[in-house]
Formats: structure tokens, C-alpha cells, sequence
């Protein structure tokens, strides 16, 4: 049997390839299909299936276009209600790839229609070697249960089937069965999820909070509170996987546009103007009013996040190909089409004579001697509650990143310096484009972020509630 897993860091979503004598099945692919096609030409492979464990809600998968280009049946599981043509499994079906056998469990309680993948040799169904979680099971947690409420099931239902699909199903499995989930670190569809990309049943039963010896009413508990509001693009990607996206081929292209093109939609309350380049060059000099998601992190999601779903897109990168790797993580979540581009650096707003603005970018020793030195600078941290309640710099007051855009910031003064910082300095340096949008204007981002804080031996606070 060949196995490999495709890791996705911009989204935190694995993948995965499975082949046996000349046949394969691609579980949970991404939306741009070309990495599995490639993967099937160079082994000699025929994709036979594309199954699916869920309706994925946090990206738009490629399931419809990676059939049409290979003859590949669609698989999902029978609650899915896909709207194409597709195989529906039920509880111990099973279908084959050479001389690989995939058998299906139902584990609802992510969602509804959630199956996992086992996996194991002809002759030997009962006893799998990996399985394939989806978002059922992760390493260190397990699938929140708040998404299908719009489909008529309750969090607290849902939590109550997530825990009967872990006790019952996935945890009767040996110890040694390979667990291999849909997502890693930094996915919202989880809360602390590990940073690494596979583990074993019997580590996940030693060491995963979440499959702890507890009782039904204590683990629907543990999973209904304190949750995070799901993100605003979460239903549309579910419903789109539903109906099919189409192949990103079919998607029309942006046009290059002039500076005072792009000055006239940074004007328009329905457009979102995206500047794609790092902290430090949208620092230095971009368009006031922009928002600034960087490509070098998890650009996709956090998109997904702030820029509302429905808005007219326009990016401002460094260059062309900036640009078209933007356009194609922007629909990997669904934000489509981008209308338009601006290409270049400050001096092509400069010959313009438009509106700019610049971030001082800080570093945690300035951050610090500030504070000693009793300077009137204000911090905000914009890390999620539980990364801050494990250290932040004394005084830092928390606003999810999540919830900068529409929470109440009356406790800071506008007319002091606000010094953002997250645990590097990626997802401060998008605040502080949200910020300058509220109307702040002095900012400072921090370099580095916390971690480069606490790596300094600086002291820290630590709370056991955000």
C-alpha cells in the first residue's frame, strides 16, 4: 500500500493519497486538485475514488473537479445530502483499491454526516492499520460540536453524539492503529490542537484531554463551554462543498488597476482592499483604510475570518505572482472572485500623491524599557483567550483578532500609542490595519510577539481565565 499525507499549512488541513496495485483514493482534498493528479501520473495510479469524511465548513474542497478530470466517484457519508452525484456510505461498507480495503465508520458529532476511514490490507478489514479521523478525532482534541445547528441539531446534541462516536467507535480500536486527522495546530475547527500531524490510538487514549475517562454529561460540558463564535464563512464553505465548487480554472481573473482605481473602491464600504505583503513592508508604507493579511502565514484562514463573505475583493501585493497565489488561497476558502490587483511598492502610491499611512514596527526589548519607563503606551494582545491566560505581558488587555472589528475598545485612548501583539507578530500586524480603521492612529506593532517576550526572560502574566 502507498500512503502519503499532504500538509496544507495556510489552511492547518491534511490530506491524503492512497494507492494499491495501479488504483487510489484521495480523502479530503484541498481545492486546487493539481498535487494529487501529479502524485497519480508519477506512481502510475487511477483515482477510483475522492471521499470525503464531511462537509468541510473551514475550506472549499476540490472533491467535484478531481472527479471530473479523473472519472473518480464522489464518496461522502449517507447524512451528507451532497447535491451531485456521489456513492453514500453507511456503518461497515467498504470499498476497495487494489488490494487496500477502506471501511467506513458513521461518527457524528463534528457534523452529522461525519465518517472516518479505516484502512487495512484484503483479508484483514478487522484489523486496520490507520484511520482517518476527518475532523472527528485530532491529536491532542476533538471536532467542536457547534456547526450543524442550522441543520436542526443542538451543540449540546451534537456534543452527546461526538461522545458515543469516540467511546463506542474510534476508542475500541488497537492501540497501534495510526490516527491520521483532516486538520493540525492553528484549525478552527478545534480549540487546542496539537502541532503535530498524526499519532496512535493508544497515545491519543493516554494523553488527549478529550478522551479522558469521564461521563457523557461531563464531557457535553467540557465541549459547550466557552466556545469561540464559529467563523462568519463557515456555512457558506459547508453549503458549496454540498453543491460542488467549480474547478478553479473557471474562475474569471483579476485586472491590473491604477492606483486611483484602487483609491476610489478603498472608498467603497462593500470592497475590502488586501494587502498581502509582510508586517514590515505594509509597515513601512501602504494604503490607508487597507487590510493587511500576510501570504507567510495562515493567509487563508485568517481571510476567511476578517474579510466579510459577499465583498469585492482587491489585493495589493509585491508582484504578479503574489498576486495569483492570493487569488488562489482566497478560494480555497470561497472569497471569489477577486476583482482586481496593484502591483509595486510605495512609490507607486508616492507618484500618486494618495492617502498612506506606515506602522512602527517594535521590538519586545522597546516594548519593554517602555513599560519600565512608565511611557503612556497602551497593549493589546489578539491572541486567542487560552494562548494569552498562559502568559502575556503584564497589563495587556485581550481582544481576539477574531473580534477586533466589532468589539468595544472604549478603554483605549486613541490619542495614545497602542502597542499590538500577538505570538510573532502576523496576526498584530492585521489588527493593526483594523485598528487604523476604527480610527487609531498611533500604533506600534510588536516584532516577535510574546514569544520572542518570554525567550527575552521578560516576566509575564498568567490567569486562568482569559
Amino acid at each position: 500500500m502507498y500512503f502519503k499525507q499532504f500538509y496544507l499549512g495556510c489552511l492547518a488541513h491534511a490530506s491524503y493519497f492512497i494507492g494499491s496495485e495501479g488504483e487510489a483514493a484521495v480523502v479530503d482534498p484541498q481545492r486546487d486538485v493539481e498535487q494529487y493528479l501529479a502524485e497519480a501520473e508519477a506512481l502510475g495510479y487511477r483515482i477510483k475514488y475522492v471521499v470525503e469524511t464531511h462537509l468541510h465548513a473551514d475550506f472549499v474542497s476540490g472533491h467535484r473537479e478531481l472527479a471530473e478530470l479523473t472519472g473518480a466517484e464522489i464518496v461522502f457519508g449517507k447524512e451528507a445530502g451532497a447535491l451531485f452525484p456521489h456513492l453514500a456510505v453507511s456503518d461497515g461498507d467498504e470499498l476497495k483499491i487494489g488490494t487496500t480495503v477502506l471501511r467506513f465508520i458513521e461518527t457524528p458529532g463534528h457534523t452529522p454526516e461525519g465518517v472516518c476511514v479505516l484502512i487495512s490490507e484484503t483479508g484483514d478489514s478487522e484489523s486496520p492499520r490507520k484511520v482517518l479521523t476527518g475532523d472527528t478525532l485530532f491529536i491532542g482534541d476533538v471536532g467542536r460540536p457547534d456547526l450543524a445547528g442550522s441543520r436542526g441539531y443542538t451543540t449540546e446534541q451534537m456534543a452527546g453524539l461526538l461522545y458515543e462516536s469516540l467511546r463506542s467507535k474510534l476508542l475500541t480500536l488497537d492501540d497501534d492503529t495510526e490516527v491520521y486527522p483532516a486538520h493540525g495546530a492553528g484549525s478552527m475547527c478545534g480549540r487546542n490542537i496539537s502541532k503535530e500531524t498524526s499519532s496512535t490510538i493508544g497515545q491519543q487514549r493516554r494523553f488527549n484531554p478529550a478522551l479522558a475517562p469521564m461521563t457523557k454529561d461531563d464531557f457535553v460540558r467540557m465541549m459547550t463551554t466557552d466556545l469561540s463564535p464559529a467563523p462568519q464563512y463557515f456555512s457558506h464553505d459547508a453549503e458549496l462543498n454540498r453543491v460542488g465548487a467549480p474547478a478553479l480554472g473557471e474562475l474569471p481573473r483579476p485586472r491590473a488597476m491604477k492606483p486611483a482605481e484602487v483609491f476610489s473602491h478603498l472608498r467603497d464600504e462593500n470592497c475590502v482592499v488586501l494587502d498581502v505583503r509582510t508586517a514590515a513592508e505594509f509597515g513601512a508604507y501602504h494604503a490607508s483604510g487597507s487590510l493587511n493579511i500576510g501570504l507567510s502565514g495562515q493567509f487563508a484562514s485568517w481571510a476567511g475570518v476578517l474579510i466579510p463573505h459577499g465583498s469585492k475583493l482587491v489585493i495589493v501585493a509585491n508582484d504578479e505572482a503574489q498576486v495569483g497565489e492570493a487569488v488562489k488561497r482566497l478560494a480555497r476558502v470561497g472569497l471569489e472572485p477577486v476583482e482586481g490587483f496593484l502591483t509595486g511598492g510605495k512609490e507607486v502610491w508616492q507618484e500618486e500623491e494618495f492617502e498612506a499611512n506606515m506602522v512602527t514596527q517594535i521590538a519586545v526589548d522597546e516594548l519593554h524599557d517602555f513599560l519600565e519607563e512608565g511611557h503612556p503606551v497602551q497593549v493589546l494582545d489578539v491572541r486567542r483567550p487560552a494562548e494569552y491566560a498562559g502568559g502575556h505581558v503584564p497589563g495587556a488587555r485581550l481582544v481576539t483578532l477574531s473580534d477586533l472589528a466589532t468589539h468595544s475598545l472604549d478603554d483605549l485612548d486613541p490619542g495614545l500609542y497602542v502597542a499590538v501583539i500577538c505570538a510573532g507578530g502576523y496576526r498584530s500586524s492585521a489588527a493593526t490595519s483594523i485598528l487604523a480603521r476604527r480610527g487609531f492612529r498611533h500604533l506600534y506593532n510588536v516584532t516577535g510577539g510574546t514569544s520572542a517576550y518570554v525567550e527575552a526572560g521578560y516576566p509575564v502574566e498568567k490567569s486562568e481565565e482569559a
